[in-house]
């Protein structure tokens, strides 16, 4: 028998602590590792000050969008006017298949389908349960890194977790590598208890950053970071970053690979996630020589649409030194 089965519709006018128990038991079902509510209001300004400070020292490099729409950034009542609670998620996308080591390496996340559409279907689906099954009067929207909400922020404020020194959100005892998503609804909720970082004196991602990127801990200069670099720039990869970069053609996931906190990551039970063979088997010459059809028969339907062909082929060509050095260290 299915939650929504199990429990039977509740009133408004009873304890908001069951309806609170009745969404986060739902969103578990729907495939969520981690579900907290947030009370809508607006954002902390010494966040902003963080945020806007960095905007303005030009570490965002050509993400001209991160400079834009502050004043819905700065309150997600702006995005769905009369928001009362922000009902936020976390869903693993852990790899339980891996590329091989000499292969054009693409980000975990980036391993399976458009975390945007999968999160934001979810999220609607549980807006859903809680107008049917729940019987609540309530409106209300879902983004996934779709929209000008500080997701990490939101996430901490809902107590999923802390924002580690390499800026992602860490859940405790689960690690780092999730999607986040959130849920704007028209109610209020009772609200969860953010926890504290627990990162302690730890600075294993400062460190382990193959191309320097971190300025502080949790401040990151977007023109060194390698996700930047190979997703989201246009223009040619800076001559002396590239050996550092090694064989990471889309995306990186260096700071967290050696988290400690990461060594709890399971791998994901979400089947939108599982890679894809060929993904897994994709030598740097295949995706040198691909064509447009291939391309979109391979990528179609995940994130790294958003390199484009033109993008990811610009990318091997840039490292194709580093493909080279590899194959003659194996040839000695």
């Amino acid at each position: 028998m299915g939650i929504s089965q199990q429990l039977n519709p509740i009133p408004y006018d009873e304890t908001q602590s069951a309806i609170v128990t009745s969404i986060k038991a739902e969103a578990l079902r729907l495939g969520f590792s981690a579900c907290g509510v947030a009370r809508a209001a607006p954002v902390a300004e010494d966040a902003l000050r963080e945020y806007d400070s960095w905007v303005e020292a030009g570490f965002h490099g050509d993400m001209e969008y991160l400079a834009r729409n502050r004043a819905l950034r700065a309150n997600p009542c702006a995005l769905l006017p009369g928001t009362r609670s922000l009902i936020v998620v976390a869903m693993n996308y852990y790899p339980q298949q891996k590329q091989h080591p000499d292969a054009p390496q693409f980000a975990y996340y980036a391993y399976g389908r458009d975390y945007h559409k999968v999160v934001k279907k979810r999220l609607d689906q549980l807006l859903k349960y809680m107008q049917i099954e729940l019987g609540l009067e309530v409106e209300g929207r879902a983004f996934s890194d779709s929209a000008p909400i500080m997701e990490r922020y939101w996430a901490e404020r809902a107590g999923l977790g802390w924002r580690g020194k390499n800026g992602l959100l860490i859940i405790p005892r689960a690690g780092s590598y999730f999607f986040l998503g959130e849920l704007l609804v028209d109610i209020d909720l009772p609200c969860d208890e953010p926890m504290r970082s627990m990162c302690g004196r730890c600075e294993r991602c400062l460190k382990a950053c193959p191309t320097s990127a971190f300025l502080s801990p949790g401040r990151i200069d977007a023109r060194r970071c390698i996700s930047y670099l190979t997703i989201e720039q246009k223009g040619e990869i800076p001559t002396e970053l590239r050996a550092s970069i090694g064989k990471r053609v889309y995306g990186c996931d260096a700071c967290q690979q050696c988290c400690p906190w990461n060594r709890y990551a399971r791998p994901t039970t979400v089947e939108d996630y599982k890679p894809r063979e060929r993904l897994l088997a994709l030598s740097p010459e295949e995706l040198e020589a691909m064509t447009e059809e291939e391309y979109l028969a391979l990528f179609a339907g995940t994130a790294v649409k958003r390199a484009g062909l033109v993008g990811l082929q610009r990318t091997i060509r840039n490292l194709r030194p580093n493909f080279d050095r590899a194959e003659q260290d194996c040839d000695k």
